[in-house]
C-alpha cells in the first residue's frame, strides 16, 4: 500500500526540498533506472534493450491518458472519463461519503448505476497537455539576489509565467516545475477537472489484505484498485485518448512502463545534507509519527464510530512511518553512504579539473556546509511553528488568515501565490464539503501543541504565545469546539473578510491562528533567508557542474510531475532466497487466517468457488518509482494497461536516495485480478462492458 499520498508527507517533503541540491544520477543512468520526463525519454535505449518500437506518438498517447490526482496518479481507461487508480488513493473519498450508518470503507462502494456515482470532495484530475522550457526567465529573475529576495524573485517570475500560460481559467492548471534543482525550469500545462466522482471501490480488507505487516513486502494479495470518473457540466467527459484495458496478465520478462507522478526523490544530496536528514529530520519525524499513531490507535479502541473515522488517518501514518524508517535504514548503511561519498568526490574532482568551470561556480559544497548550521538551528522552529498540525480546521484557518493579510496589500507587494486568481481558486477549494471528526481534530491539535512545547521549551516566547496559561488539551478543545470552519458556507464568508473582521468574528480557531501567524511567518522568512535561498543558489551551481561533467542524458529528481519509467517483470534474490514475480488468487485463500489483518474480505470468501484461483493477482517489476506513483498505470509495449502500481518491496524504501536494479521492485495489482473480481466477486457487468471485457 506504500507510495504514500503526498498529503501525508507534506511537512518532511517541504523540508527535504529545502535541503536538496540536485537529484539526478551521478553519471548517465543505468538500465531501468530513472523517472524520465516525457520530453526527454530515452527512446533509443529502450527500443534497443527490449526490442520494442516506442516512438513519440506512443509517448503522446500515454501522456494524454495519464492523470494526476491529489497526491496520487491514475489513468483514463475508457472513452467516458473512467479512471483507474489505487484504492488507497480513493479511500479518503470513500470515508467522506460514509457515515455511522453506511461504512463504505468496510463494505465497499459499488453503485448500481452511473447516476449513483458521487463526487469526491476536494479531488481534482489533471492531464498534462504542454511542456515549455522557461529556464532563462526563471534563472534570470534571481540574478544578483541572495536569501529570501532570491527565493521571492524566482517565485514571482514563476507565478507570472503561470499566469501568462493559464490566465484565470479554472479549467487549466499551469505549474512552473524546477528540474535538476534549478538546472532547468519547465512550464507544465494541465487540463483540470474538479468534478471527480467515485465509481467503484472494494472493501478495505480486500484492498489492504495483510495490513501493515505485508506493506512494502511481497508476496502480496491485495486488490488495491478503485475507479473514478471525471465530469464536466454534470456529464461524463468524453475521453477518446485513453489506455486500452488488457485483462491478461504479463509474462516474466515482459517490458513494462509506469506513467505517473513520483513525488520527491533526493538522489544527489551532498553527503552533509544526507547526514542532516539522518541525524535530525528523519529521527524527529519517526518519533512524532510513532507517538501520534499511538494516540490514534488508542482512540480507535473507544467505539465503533471512533474505529471507523480513524481508519484512514492510521493507515496514512503507518504507511509514512514505514517509508521514513526505510529511508533511515538506507542512510545508516555504511556501504550506501560510502557510495554517496565516492559519487560526490568524483563530481568535485571533475570540477577541480576544469579551471573555467571551477571559477564560474565557486564552491557550492562549502556554501551548503555553511547553510547546515542555520538549518540545524531553524529546523525545529520551522517545523513546529510554520508547518503546523495535521488539523484540517487549522489548515482552513491558516489559509483564510493569510489570504486576508495578503489581499490587504497592493498586488505588487503580495507574496507569490496570492493573486486575486489564486485567492479565487482557494475559495473553490474551501467550498468543498467533507466531514470532519472533531475528536481527531482535537487529537491533532493537542499533539502538535504538546510537541511544540516539548521541542521549543516552555520558556520560548512563541510557545508562551501559543499556550498562555492553558494546556494543549484545553486549547485543542476550545479551538475545535469553538469554530464554524467545518461549514463550507462559513468558510466562504470568512474568506471575504478583512483581518479586522476575522479578529472580530468570534471564531476560536481563526482567532488562535491570527494571534500566532506573525511568528510563524517570521520563522518562514528566516528559513528562506538562511536555508532555502542559499540552498537553491548552490543547487543551481551544482546543476551547472553536473551538466558539464556528465552531459544532458540525465533524468531529473522527482517533483510530483509526470514521468515515465521502464523495466520488466522480474523477481529477485536476496540472501539466497528467490522471490518469484507473481502471486495468484488462490494464494489469498491459503494466506487467510480469519484474524486481522490476514482475514479475507467476506465477498471474497463467498466467491471462493467461483473465482479462477490461477489468475495472477499481483506482480513485481524493475520499474523505478517512488511515493506519488500510487495508482500509476503499468503499461505494456502496445500501450495497454496491465495493472496499477501500488507499492514497492522492502528494498525500495531507500529509493528516495538511490536505485538498485538487483533488488528494487514495483508491486502492481494486475488488470487480470481486477477483471476477475469485477466479474465473479462483485458482479459489475456495466464496468466490464465499459472496459471492453466480455
Amino acid at each position: 500500500m506504500s507510495l504514500p499520498s503526498l498529503r501525508l508527507t507534506a511537512s518532511l517533503a517541504a523540508l527535504g526540498a529545502a535541503t536538496a541540491v540536485l537529484s539526478a544520477p551521478a553519471a548517465p543512468a543505468k538500465a531501468e533506472e530513472g523517472m524520465w520526463t516525457f520530453d526527454n525519454f530515452p527512446i533509443a535505449t529502450v527500443n534497443q534493450t527490449y526490442g520494442v518500437n516506442i516512438d513519440q506518438a506512443w509517448l503522446d498517447r500515454v501522456r494524454e491518458a495519464a492523470v494526476r490526482l491529489q497526491g496520487c496518479s491514475a489513468s483514463l481507461v475508457s472513452g467516458e472519463g473512467l479512471i483507474l487508480t489505487n484504492h488507497h488513493c480513493v479511500v479518503g473519498c470513500v470515508q467522506d461519503l460514509s457515515d455511522a450508518q453506511h461504512d463504505y470503507v468496510k463494505n465497499g462502494w459499488m453503485p448500481a448505476t452511473r447516476e449513483d456515482e458521487k463526487k469526491c470532495p476536494g479531488q481534482t484530475a489533471e492531464i498534462l497537455t504542454d511542456i515549455t522550457d522557461v529556464t532563462e526567465r526563471v534563472q534570470g529573475a534571481g540574478q544578483g539576489l541572495e536569501g529570501a529576495a532570491f527565493v521571492q524573485a524566482r517565485n514571482a517570475e514563476a507565478e507570472k509565467i503561470q499566469k501568462e500560460g493559464c490566465g484565470d481559467d479554472p479549467k487549466w492548471t499551469c505549474q512552473v516545475i524546477s528540474l535538476y534543482r534549478g538546472g532547468q525550469y519547465k512550464l507544465y500545462k494541465f487540463r483540470k477537472y474538479d468534478d471527480v466522482r467515485l465509481v467503484f471501490a472494494p472493501e478495505f480488507q480486500a484492498a489492504f489484505f495483510g495490513g501493515d505487516p505485508d506493506n512494502f513486502n511481497f508476496p502480496r494479495y491485495a486488490l488495491d484498485s478503485g475507479f473514478l470518473r471525471i465530469y464536466e457540466d454534470g456529464k461524463p467527459v468524453a475521453t477518446p485518448n485513453h489506455l486500452t484495458w488488457n485483462p491478461n496478465a504479463p509474462k516474466e520478462g515482459d517490458v513494462t512502463f509506469v506513467a505517473g507522478n513520483p513525488g520527491t526523490t533526493q538522489r544527489l544530496l551532498t553527503v552533509a545534507q544526507l547526514e542532516a536528514l539522518r541525524d535530525q529530520q528523519l529521527p524527529i519525524s519517526l518519533i512524532q509519527f510513532s507517538e501520534l499513531r499511538g494516540r490514534l490507535l488508542e482512540y480507535s479502541t473507544t467505539g465503533d464510530e471512533a474505529k471507523r473515522v480513524a481508519v484512514d488517518p492510521i493507515f496514512g501514518l503507518e504507511n509514512s512511518f514505514k517509508v521514513y524508517y526505510g529511508q533511515q535504514g538506507a542512510l545508516t548503511d555504511p556501504a550506501f553512504m560510502a557510495r554517496k561519498r565516492q559519487e560526490e568526490a568524483d563530481l568535485r574532482q571533475r570540477v577541480a579539473a576544469d579551471p573555467e568551470l571551477a571559477a564560474r561556480i565557486g564552491d557550492p559544497w562549502a556554501d551548503l556546509e555553511r547553510v547546515a548550521q542555520a538549518q540545524r538551528d531553524l529546523y525545529l522552529p520551522y517545523r513546529q511553528l510554520e508547518s503546523g498540525p495535521r488539523s484540517q480546521l487549522y489548515s482552513y484557518a491558516k489559509a483564510i488568515v493569510r489570504a486576508a493579510k495578503e489581499r490587504a496589500k497592493p498586488v505588487a507587494e503580495r507574496r507569490p501565490g496570492y493573486t486575486d486568481a489564486d485567492i479565487a481558486a482557494l475559495g473553490r477549494r474551501l467550498a468543498q464539503n467533507a466531514p470532519i471528526s472533531n475528536d481527531i481534530e482535537e487529537i491533532y491539535m493537542a499533539f502538535w501543541l504538546s510537541k511544540t512545547r516539548e521541542y521549543l521549551t516552555v520558556d520560548n516566547p512563541q510557545v508562551k504565545a501559543l499556550l498562555g496559561k492553558d494546556s494543549p488539551e484545553q486549547i485543542a478543545q476550545r479551538t475545535v469546539s469553538g469554530t464554524r470552519l467545518a461549514d463550507p458556507a462559513f468558510r466562504a464568508q470568512a474568506l471575504a473578510m478583512t483581518p479586522e473582521q476575522l479578529a472580530a468574528s468570534g471564531d476560536a480557531m481563526i482567532q488562535f491562528v491570527l494571534a500566532n501567524d506573525d511568528a510563524a511567518q517570521a520563522i518562514r522568512t528566516q528559513w528562506e533567508s538562511a536555508v532555502s535561498g542559499p540552498t537553491s543558489r548552490a543547487g543551481e551551481k551544482i546543476a551547472q557542474a553536473r551538466f558539464a561533467a556528465y552531459g544532458t542524458n540525465l533524468y531529473p529528481d522527482a517533483t510530483f510531475s509526470l514521468r515515465l519509467s521502464y523495466g520488466s517483470v522480474k523477481g529477485w534474490t536476496y540472501q539466497g532466497v528467490t522471490v518469484e514475480p507473481f502471486t495468484y488468487i488462490g494464494g489469498l485463500y491459503e494466506r487467510n487466517t480469519g484474524a486481522e489483518p490476514f482475514n479475507a474480505a467476506e465477498d471474497w470468501l463467498a466467491a471462493e468457488d467461483k473465482v479462477n484461483k490461477q489468475t495472477v493477482y499481483d506482480f513485481v517489476s524493475t520499474n523505478d518509482i517512488i511515493g506519488g506513483n500510487s495508482g500509476s498505470p503499468v503499461i505494456n509495449a502496445k500501450g495497454e494497461v496491465i495493472g496499477a502500481a501500488f507499492d514497492g518491496n522492502i528494498h525500495s524504501l531507500g529509493g528516495s536516495f538511490g536505485y538498485d536494479g538487483n533488488l528494487n521492485r514495483t508491486v502492481t495489482v494486475s488488470t487480470a485480478a481486477i477483471t476477475e473480481a469485477l466479474r465473479n466477486v462483485y458482479h459489475q457487468p456495466r464496468l466490464l462492458e465499459e472496459l471492453g471485457v466480455e
